[in-house]
């Protein structure tokens, strides 16, 4: 995923939340969140060590309150970001462009990985069709000559395939099916613990991933029927 924040722009961008109200680590998380629309949050180790910059150039201040540790913005603070209105203005626009970038990779990672579930699924259904047409009884190709005093054999009837051929064909085909979303689950999962060392799964991402799965078992229940 591409970076949110230019260099040196999220530690800006955080003093101006601070100048709305004092604010803890994790409401200050919440608030970028909320800002992208869910698409992106940033994880602590990116936010904390940008607070205790901003503390040493004595911009913020903290507090313990409780458990929590609240952060404040200093007279030297609100001096910062009015000698930098300019490039707050050009962060706001920036981050106008981020919230529409990061929902358009949200949506192609989701379309992407839709599109290779059917295209698994559909290879799965061929090769089931493919067994079950393999397994067609085999007939002899020649029978012995018939005698003279030996009767006129019977009309041969068409035979009908047991009804175990089919079952059996079924269990082959859902093994390779199981098999399928196995390597599908492994795999979006490793991307998704991936992005989320680097922050990037926000709720956004889960409903999304949510949606897809819903019309992938959708398009596979019709398959069954």
């Amino acid at each position: 995923m591409s970076p949110v924040f230019a260099h040196g722009r999220l530690r800006l961008y955080l003093l101006s939340l601070l100048a709305e109200a004092p604010k803890h680590g994790y409401e200050l998380i919440q608030a970028l969140s909320d800002r992208f629309g869910g698409t992106y949050a940033p994880s602590a180790g990116t936010v904390y060590p940008r607070l205790a910059k901003l503390e040493e150039e004595g911009l913020v201040t903290k507090e313990a309150d409780g458990r929590k540790t609240v952060y404040s913005i200093t007279d030297e603070g609100r001096a910062e970001l009015a000698n930098r209105a300019t490039d707050l203005g050009d962060i706001e626009d920036e981050l106008t462009d981020s919230v529409r970038r990061l929902a358009d990779e949200v949506r192609l990672g989701v379309a992407e990985a839709m599109k290779s579930l059917r295209a698994d699924l559909a290879s799965a259904a061929r090769d089931a069709r493919g067994d079950r047409g393999d397994r067609t009884p085999e007939h002899s190709a020649e029978q012995p000559p018939r005698t003279q005093d030996e009767p006129a054999a019977a009309p041969a009837q068409e035979s009908t395939p047991a009804p175990t051929d089919a079952r059996t064909a079924s269990r082959l085909a859902l093994r390779d099916a199981e098999v399928l979303l196995t390597e599908f689950r492994d795999e979006l999962r490793a991307e998704l613990r991936t992005a989320a060392s680097q922050g990037s799964v926000t709720p956004a991402s889960v409903d999304a991933l949510r949606s897809a799965l819903e019309q992938a078992r959708a398009s596979v229940r019709s398959t069954l029927n």
